[in-house]
């Protein structure tokens, strides 16, 4: 086996009996992104001679023979949209494209003091705008499993990256779905926390009270162990909770004896592939041989979730994108005419199709005359959904859906189609509106060999929920072990 191909408590345990060493297994990660990233397009920047200077430094620490972090030594990768001091940071965007930020956000600082060591930054739709990597403003990431397909997005990149191999494991945000989706698609594990569990200091903005920070990972344990090193409160981030974090690798007990499991009849909807309805429900099946009850719920406000996500998101995008102007930062035209035409220029040229989308939609839902038609009335809508799962958290611990819709679809098949694209989302988004923790992992592939993947939703600061059903269910099941071949 080589050393890319291992989980992170695996890399660990040889590190810990100095079987290998992080310089060696950081090479054998660098090795792999060379020989596969030119199909798969994970990454934006391969951060080499850095990684391997991170490397030895933690052989150092190791040699020193004293306790250390699990993720010590480790190699992994973060999405682009995770401000890291003197590395560039894009967020996938043309406007950003040269753009090194002179500090570390919350959470890099917290992978860099355990540790890890960081190889690169990875591919995403621009300003995480997007469910398929297809508007990155770079290139397109291709999904491992069949390179003709999407890895799903925003966070498309982290799950292609950890699902091909090219890093042992990756961060990423989810503000609609965008770490569960991809993770889905690509037969991975990613979660998304709680709002507000995660510090959003230093990562750049899309909806800000959507956007959380989350790990992907080749299985439950290594979420466990990089969510430990993230979690917390900072005071930095006004969104951030003071609450203590439990060690989540406690909560990685193979038994759901007596637990309840509700199944929402709006998640099993007409239009979904048939062979994702059919593992999903194999899956619940099996729940019950494993002593935990299921039981149908409803969450009655489900249908109205798209139209709610797609006013909020889009207004606070319109507000959080207005600060790349060409004044301080970014890119900047240089054209004659006063500022209002280097504006226009500048956002025109930086700027990509989906997130002028966006911003045109969010201005118009904020504009005098439509704040109350639109937007205070998603709100609303929003505040319904909320209430939906806390009558249903009433009735169960946790509840399981499909987590899309669908299997990965092709490159260039939606595109042409926003609508279609954003339904992509359709059973991943509820949970960001409503705040909660939710968690999708691998629970089977297609006849034609692509992943799908399960999705468990559970109540806020209830992570510790999910980690047990979904480590208890990986535990039953060999999904997570297979892996493509590149």
């Amino acid at each position: 086996m080589e050393l890319y191909e291992l989980t992170i408590h695996e890399l660990h345990a040889l590190l810990r009996k100095k079987d290998c060493s992080s310089v060696e297994a950081t090479r054998s990660v660098l090795s792999r992104i060379n020989a596969v990233d030119e199909k798969v397009r994970a990454y934006i920047t391969v951060t080499e001679d850095e990684a391997l200077r991170q490397a030895e430094a933690a052989d150092k620490k190791i040699a020193e023979g004293e306790e250390f972090h699990a993720l010590l030594g480790v190699p992994v990768a973060l999405k682009d949209i995770f401000i890291t001091k003197g590395i560039r940071t894009t967020c996938g965007s043309r406007i950003l494209e040269n753009f090194i930020p002179p500090f570390d956000g919350t959470a890099a600082a917290r992978i860099k003091e355990a540790g890890a060591v960081l190889v690169g930054k990875l591919n995403q739709d621009e300003f995480a705008m997007g469910s398929s990597t297809e508007r990155s403003g770079f290139f397109p990431a291709h999904n491992p499993w069949d390179l003709e397909r999407v890895p799903g997005g925003s966070s498309g990149g982290s799950a292609a990256a950890v699902a091909a191999q090219e890093c042992i494991a990756s961060l990423g945000t989810d503000t609609g779905g965008s770490i569960r989706q991809p993770a889905g698609l690509c037969g991975v594990v990613g979660i998304k926390p709680t709002y507000g569990r995660v510090s959003r200091f230093g990562i750049i903005a899309f909806a800000s009270s959507l956007d959380q920070v989350g790990p992907i990972t080749r299985d439950v344990t290594d979420a466990a162990i990089m969510l430990n090193c993230v979690a917390g409160w900072d005071p930095r981030d006004s969104t951030s909770v003071n609450q203590p974090v439990p060690d989540y690798t406690k909560s990685l007990v193979n038994d759901i004896k007596g637990m309840t499991i509700g199944i929402p009849r709006e998640y099993f909807i007409e239009g979904m592939d048939a062979e994702v309805e059919a593992s999903v429900r194999e899956a619940i099946s099996g729940f019950e041989k494993l002593g935990a009850r299921v039981i149908d719920i409803s969450l009655p406000h489900t249908d109205y979730g798209v139209a709610c996500y797609y006013i909020i998101a889009p207004s606070e995008a319109s507000s959080n994108l207005a600060r790349y102007d060409g004044v301080r930062y970014g890119l900047r035209e240089k054209v004659s005419g006063g500022i209002l035409n280097m504006y226009k220029a500048t956002r025109n040229a930086g700027f990509g199709p989906e997130v002028k989308r966006r911003i045109l939609i969010g201005t118009y839902a904020l504009s005098a005359g439509y704040y109350d038609a639109y937007y205070r009335k998603a709100q609303q809508v929003r505040t319904l959904i909320m209430q939906d799962f806390v009558k249903a958290f009433e009735k169960c611990d946790c509840i399981a859906s499909p987590t899309s819709p669908t299997p990965a679809f092709r490159l260039g098949e939606r595109t042409d189609d926003p609508l279609a694209m954003y339904l992509s989302d359709v059973f991943t988004l509820p949970c960001n509106l409503a705040g909660i923790a939710g968690i999708s992992v691998p629970c089977g592939f297609t006849k034609s060999g692509l992943p799908i993947g399960i999705q468990f939703l559970a109540g806020h600061f209830k992570e510790e929920t999910l980690f047990r059903v979904a480590y208890t269910y990986e535990q039953n099941t060999d999904w997570h072990k297979k892996f493509p071949k590149l």
